[in-house]
C-alpha cells in the first residue's frame, strides 16, 4: 500500500481518527501567529484548520488524501467556519514566498530530503514577522509505541529542526514527553519536539 492510499484507507475509518479538536501544542502556542493567512500542512481531517479558523485566521490545509479533506471541510461546516481545502503531494505542492502570517506543522512525518525541502519552503513562505508552529515525534517514540510513524528516518530532532529552519528566530525550541490524547491513533505517554520560530523583519 503506497503511502496516499494508507491515508485514504485511515480517514476512511468511521469518525474522525485523531479526534475533532485540536493539537494541545498548538492551542498554545497560537497566540504567536499574526491575524492574517495560514497554511496548516498535511492536515488531515482539518481539527487544527477548523480551530484555526474559528478563531478568525484565514487559513488553508492541504493533504495528499481527498477524503481527509473532505471530512475537513465538514467539520468546517459543521463548526460554522470556513476554511481552503487543497488536495495535494507536498512534494508538488508550491508554498507561495512571503505569503502566509503562519505555517502549522503537526506530526507531518515526511521523508528527510522532503521534510528539508518543505521546511526551506516554509522559511520562504513566511511574511516577516510570520510564526512556523511544529510538533512532532522524535525517535525516541519508537520505544514508547503510542503512535506515530514506525520508522526512524521519519522522527525529528531538535538540531535537525534548527538546520532546516535556519532564517527563523526559535522562541519555543524543546524536545520533551508530554501525554498525547488525540483520537485513538495517538494515545498516551508521547516524545515529542516542540517548536515556535519567528521570521525576522515583523
Amino acid at each position: 500500500m503506497n503511502i496516499m492510499d494508507f491515508w485514504d484507507t485511515r480517514y476512511s475509518e468511521p469518525g474522525f481518527v485523531y479526534g475533532t479538536e485540536p493539537n494541545e501544542f498548538l492551542v498554545m502556542a497560537t497566540k504567536n501567529i499574526p491575524k492574517g493567512r495560514v497554511l496548516c500542512l498535511a492536515e488531515g481531517e482539518g481539527r487544527n484548520a477548523v480551530y484555526l479558523a474559528g478563531l478568525g485566521y484565514d487559513v488553508t490545509g492541504v493533504d495528499s488524501s481527498p477524503i481527509g479533506m473532505k471530512k475537513a471541510a465538514e467539520l468546517a461546516k459543521s463548526r460554522n467556519v470556513s476554511i481552503t481545502t487543497v488536495v495535494a503531494d507536498l512534494a508538488e505542492f508550491t508554498i507561495v514566498p512571503n505569503h502566509w502570517d503562519g505555517i502549522v506543522s503537526i506530526f507531518c512525518h515526511v521523508p528527510p530530503e522532503l521534510r528539508a525541502r518543505v521546511h526551506r519552503a516554509a522559511v520562504a513562505g513566511l511574511r516577516p514577522g510570520g510564526a512556523f508552529v511544529l510538533e512532532a515525534y522524535t525517535p525516541r517514540q519508537l520505544e514508547l509505541g503510542t503512535g506515530g510513524p514506525q520508522s526512524l528516518e521519519l522522527m525529528m530532532t531538535l538540531d535537525v529542526l534548527r538546520e532546516e529552519l535556519r532564517g527563523l528566530e526559535l522562541i519555543v525550541a524543546l524536545e520533551t514527553e508530554r501525554v498525547v490524547n488525540e483520537g485513538h491513533f495517538h494515545r498516551g505517554p508521547g516524545a515529542v519536539v516542540q517548536l515556535v520560530g519567528i521570521k525576522a523583519g515583523g
